[in-house]
C-alpha cells in the first residue's frame, strides 16, 4: 500500500540497493505519529531508510484467585454472568455514583447506604438518602461478603471474561488486555484512548508527521542528535501484516548524564508481540553495537522499558562513535519467532 501524502515530503528515487530516503521536518513530539496503514511485507533483502528529524522535548498472567466467566448455560467461557444469583449478589456492591464495585474497606452512611471510596472523597452527602457521610462507619459484614465473592473485571463489557477476588482486581485491571489503549506517541499531550482496532485510525488522522516504511529490514536515521534537552525520534515500520513503532529517546535519566534509549513497540497485544523479535544495530568506524529483544506491546509503553533499561541504552559518547555529522543511523530488523 502506498504511503499517504500526509506522511511527509515525497520519497526520493530508489537507489540500486532498493533503498528509499525520506526527510521529515521538525515538529513537536506530541504531534509526531505514524500516518500509514499496513502493507504487504517487503522482501528480506529490501532495505529502506528514513531520515527522521528530531521532535521537541519530549504477559499478563491470570491471578490464582481469578476464574473465567461462563455463560448462563455453562457456555464456552466467553463472558456473561456465572449465574443470576451471582450477578444479583455482586450488584449489591455497585456504587450508585460510578456503578463500579464498592470494595473493602467498605464505608456506609448513617442509614447504611454504600458508596465507593473514590466517589466518597468527592461527596458531601450520601447520594442515596442525602444523609451525612460522617462519621465514617465501616460495614464489616459486607466486607466479609466481598471477600467471598468473585467480581467481574471492569473491562467485561469490552471482552474480559475473568472474575477475581477483590484483592486481585486492581492489579489485573492495570494490565488487562481489554482495557483501553492510550495513544502510543511519546509525550503526554495526546489523551486519546480507544480500542486496539482504533489505534491506527487515530494515528493516521490525528498524527500525520511521522513516516511509515515497509519491510522487515530498514534503516532508522535520526537527525540532529546533538540537540539539547529531552528529544524524541519516532517512525513506523510495517511488515508481516503488523505495524511497529520505533522510538529513540534522549533524556537525562541521571543528573548530568544524558542517555539514548531505543525500542520497538508492536501496535498489538502482548500475546501478539511474543510472535516477533527485533534487532537494533549501530554500525560505523569498524564498531558494532547490537540489541535483540521481543518487542513490547503499546499497552506497556515506552516509559516502563526505559525505567527498567529493557531496551538499547547508550550514552552520548557512544552515540558520537556511530554518528555522522550529528545524524545517527540504526538498522532495524523485525523477524518472526518459531512457535
Amino acid at each position: 500500500m502506498s504511503r499517504p501524502s500526509s506522511a511527509g515530503p515525497s520519497t526520493s528515487k530508489p537507489c540500486g540497493k532498493q533503498q528509499q530516503q525520506q526527510q521529515l521536518t521538525p515538529s513537536l513530539a506530541a504531534a509526531a505519529a505514524p500516518a500509514a496503514a499496513a502493507a504487504a511485507p517487503a522482501s528480506n533483502n529490501a532495505a529502506a531508510a528514513a531520515t527522521i528529524s528530531a521532535a521537541g522535548a519530549a504477559s499478563s498472567g491470570v491471578p490464582a484467585a481469578a476464574t473465567v466467566l461462563s455463560s448462563p448455560g455453562g457456555g464456552d467461557g466467553s463472558g456473561g454472568p456465572v449465574s443470576p444469583q451471582h450477578h444479583e449478589l455482586t450488584s449489591l456492591f455497585e456504587c450508585p455514583v460510578c456503578f463500579d464495585y464498592v470494595l473493602p474497606p467498605i464505608l456506609q452512611c448513617q442509614a447504611g447506604h454504600l458508596v465507593c471510596n473514590q466517589c466518597r472523597q468527592k461527596l458531601s452527602c450520601c447520594p442515596t438518602c442525602r444523609g451525612s457521610l460522617t462519621p465514617s462507619i465501616r460495614n464489616l459484614a459486607m466486607e466479609k461478603v466481598a471477600s467471598a465473592v468473585l467480581f467481574p473485571c471492569k473491562y467485561a463489557t469490552t471482552g474480559c471474561s475473568l472474575t477475581l477476588h477483590h484483592t486481585e482486581k486492581p492489579e489485573h485491571e492495570d494490565i488487562c488486555e481489554f482495557r483501553p489503549y492510550s495513544c502510543p506517541c511519546p509525550g503526554a499531550s495526546c489523551k486519546w484512548q480507544g480500542s486496539l482496532e482504533a489505534v491506527m485510525s487515530h494515528l493516521m488522522h490525528a498524527h500525520k508527521s511521522i513516516t511509515t516504511l515497509q519491510g522487515e529490514d530498514i534503516v532508522f536515521l535520526a537527525t540532529d542528535i546533538n540537540l539539547p534537552g529531552a528529544v524524541d525520534w519516532v517512525m513506523m515500520q510495517s511488515c508481516f501484516g503488523h505495524h511497529f513503532m520505533l522510538v529513540l529517546e534522549k533524556q537525562e535519566k541521571y543528573e548530568g548524564h544524558q542517555q539514548f534509549f531505543a525500542i520497538v513497540l508492536l501496535i498489538g497485544t502482548r500475546k501478539q508481540a511474543e510472535n516477533f523479535a527485533y534487532r537494533l544495530e549501530l554500525n560505523g568506524n569498524r564498531r558494532r553495537l547490537t540489541w535483540e529483544a521481543t518487542p513490547r506491546s503499546i499497552h506497556d509503553g515506552v516509559a516502563a522499558a526505559i525505567l527498567n533499561s529493557d531496551c538499547l541504552v547508550f550514552d552520548t559518547a557512544i552515540a558520537h562513535l556511530f554518528a555522522d555529522n550529528g545524524n545517527l543511523g540504526i538498522n532495524v530488523t523485525i523477524s518472526t519467532c518459531c512457535p
